[in-house]
């Protein structure tokens, strides 16, 4: 049976998104499941380019749809991350249902009628736990959704048994620790999809400052339970002044993340512990947002109160969508059962063929130059070896929030100033934030206090101990508590990428690299050729690697911007604003936009070229109608492009 997941908003929206009033429905993916087996999935984030995206995932779905080689009238069903009557909530009475909306967004783009009896919807938080116990491999296991909210439930204890699932508990929406972990981080000037932010924050500060105050914000009870309460006034009384966003961080702050992580793995750990014993399972399956807190799974880990801990590497909402497929597939009397445990979340399109992606490389020439090397992962681990920083892109795409070894960035792991130079160069994230290793599967225990209980340390869940006789070796992926988010390697879940690893440890000694998500911090991870030229030409990474081809930069040519072609995305806005002040002087200010919520002056030379761009005619035919191209305004557009404000192509490029 070939089914599609979906998650995501049903409406074109991004306005109910992460950050909007609502934040309803968010993550939007699209997933390709026949017999059990994952063909195919995505999110729609990596087409559309609009970080954390929640519009309908038409994208992804044509994406899904290409890479596994089939249409939609072959599909069978189609299945959506929520119940019906949750979807169908607050929608004004005459206006089409969900179920009208999405319908006819797959009829309208792909010309296809899905029959109404095949359009199935999936109880949220089954949507998170079956993909969970279905790719652990576990024939028995205790299987724990944890997130912000389903429809009525904040976390749901299932026991998994062959396949299925029977419900053991439920913990209603006022129980919510993801809920109330986005509550806390937005004191800190965060939101909906930072919550891993401040996870890393925590080790730099105190628990003990605000521990009276957490401590109040919960009653642990009997059986697993427990309560919470809104104390977010009661921080203001001890003196803490919560943070705006772009302010600088203050001890008080850090020591705030560190109270916040401390509460939320004790009230966590109060849950799996009860239930760990209650059921006497030894396989944990975890999933759903909380799971993203790999310092939380990693404390489950040490807690020895499991045998094996399995967390799926998509728990965030874009998992659903597998989630969606795998339960409309059930509702349909063909549910899977006997998978093989999930090592590879490389289920994204791939780059395509050599051909293809020289063709791309030649449409940039005057840019960059590119080569074939005899043998292309000798010479990027010789590259690291030699100190560069390496865009890294091959194969498929990885599924979820994390790059894998698919679309990274690589460097020499052990110079401590690496994490600056990487944030400066690169990423222009906050300066606290730790890079991860990634480690060879035989070198593993040489370098990690990886603890008794098994685990899966393909998907970077866990954070562990560095070993004490290697922390200073790896300066740049030790966190200041000597901790490491680590992922383990093998030639089984990624060959290539453990080649590249396994022939850095031969040059250096050291089978170790940093490897972090390839994209800036305007962006999400790169997608296609395009997106990985563009990530390379707007960052200082010193060489990119896209399959066999080695690419450099033009010397002199940064600027070499004439020939190409802007390219307004969907949400960008150009604005020019007339206002009069207090004296009667009128002014004109000039802005662009794109969602979510980023803004910034323009010059109206800059606006009078991007008001006649067609998606045809370069910036140097633009400019013989609608300004000069001077280097002030080349600047200009190069820091626009580098916000991804809109894209820059080669003339006659797709």
């Amino acid at each position: 049976m070939l089914v599609l997941g979906l998650s995501g908003n049903f409406e074109d929206d991004e306005a109910i998104g992460p950050g909007g009033a609502r934040g309803k429905f968010h993550d939007s993916a699209a997933c390709l499941i026949r017999d059990g087996e994952l063909l195919a999935a995505s999110e729609e984030e990596r087409f559309n380019r609009i970080k954390k995206s929640a519009k309908f995932p038409i994208n992804a779905i044509r994406a899904c749809l290409a890479t596994a080689r089939v249409s939609l009238s072959g599909i069978d069903s189609v299945g959506y991350y929520f119940e019906e009557d949750f979807a169908d909530q607050g929608i004004d009475p005459g206006a089409p249902r969900s179920r009208q909306v999405m319908m006819g967004r797959l009829a309208n783009a792909l010309d296809v009628s899905v029959p109404d009896d095949r359009f199935l919807y999936v109880e949220h938080h089954v949507s998170h736990a079956l993909p969970c116990f279905i790719r652990s491999g576990f024939k028995d296991a205790l299987v724990v959704v944890m997130d912000g909210r389903g429809e009525e439930h904040s976390t749901t204890i299932f026991h998994g048994n062959r396949g299925r699932l029977e419900r053991l508990a439920e913990y209603n929406i006022q129980k919510s620790l993801g809920l109330f972990y986005l509550h806390c981080i937005r004191l800190l000037g965060y939101d909906l999809g930072d919550e891993y932010k401040v996870m890393g924050l925590a080790p730099y500060g105190n628990p003990d400052s605000y521990r009276e105050i957490f401590t109040s914000a919960y009653t642990l009870r009997d059986n697993g339970d427990f309560d919470l309460y809104n104390r977010r006034g009661l921080f203001n009384t001890m003196g803490f002044m919560p943070r705006r966003k772009g302010q600088e961080f203050t001890q008080q702050h850090k020591d705030f993340a560190a109270g916040l992580q401390q509460t939320l793995e004790t009230v966590a750990m109060h849950v799996l512990g009860y239930w760990a014993e209650h059921t006497g399972l030894k396989n944990l399956c975890f999933v759903g947002g909380v799971a993203h807190n790999s310092s939380l799974n990693g404390l489950i880990l040490r807690s020895g109160i499991f045998r094996e801990v399995f967390v799926h590497p998509v728990g965030h909402d874009a998992g659903g969508a597998e989630g969606a497929a795998l339960d409309a597939a059930r509702q349909l009397g063909a549910l899977p059962s006997g998978q093989p445990r999930m090592r590879s979340a490389s289920l994204g399109p791939d780059l395509g063929t050599a051909a293809e992606i020289e063709k791309e490389l030649a449409s940039w020439g005057d840019l960059v130059g590119y080569e074939q090397p005899a043998d292309i992962v000798n010479a990027a681990a010789q590259l690291l070896a030699d100190g560069a920083v390496l865009g890294w892109a091959h194969g498929r795409s990885e599924y979820g929030p994390r790059a894998l070894g698919n679309r990274s960035i690589l460097a020499d792991p052990r110079p401590s100033e690496n994490k600056q130079r990487i944030n400066a160069m690169v990423k222009k994230r906050e300066a606290y934030r730790p890079f991860a290793p990634v480690v060879t599967a035989e070198a593993a225990t040489d370098y990690f206090d990886l603890p008794d209980t098994r685990a899966n340390y393909d998907f970077m869940s866990f954070v562990v101990s560095v070993r004490d006789d290697k922390k200073q070796e790896l300066g740049a992926v030790t966190h200041v508590d000597g901790s490491a988010r680590v992922q383990v390697i093998d030639r089984l879940s990624n060959g290539r990428f453990h080649e590249l690893v396994r022939r850095f440890g031969e040059l250096t000694g050291t089978p170790v690299l940093l490897n972090t998500s390839f994209n800036n911090n305007a962006e999400p991870i790169v997608q296609t050729v395009h997106d990985a030229v563009t990530c390379f030409l707007t960052t200082e990474l010193d060489f990119l690697v896209i399959e066999d081809f080695l690419i450099r930069r033009r010397p002199g040519r940064s600027l070499a911007l004439a020939g190409l072609v802007p390219r307004l995305r969907p949400d960008t806005m150009i604005e020019k604003r007339i206002s009069t002040t207090a004296a009667s002087v009128r002014e004109v200010a000039y802005e662009i936009s794109v969602q979510p919520g980023q803004r910034t002056k323009i010059s109206p030379t800059v606006f009078a070229l991007l008001e006649e761009a067609d998606g045809v005619r370069t910036l140097e035919s633009l400019a013989e109608t609608g300004g000069s191209l001077g280097p002030d305004t080349l600047r200009e557009i190069y820091s626009l492009w580098q916000g991804r404000f809109f894209s820059l192509r080669p003339a006659g490029s797709s």
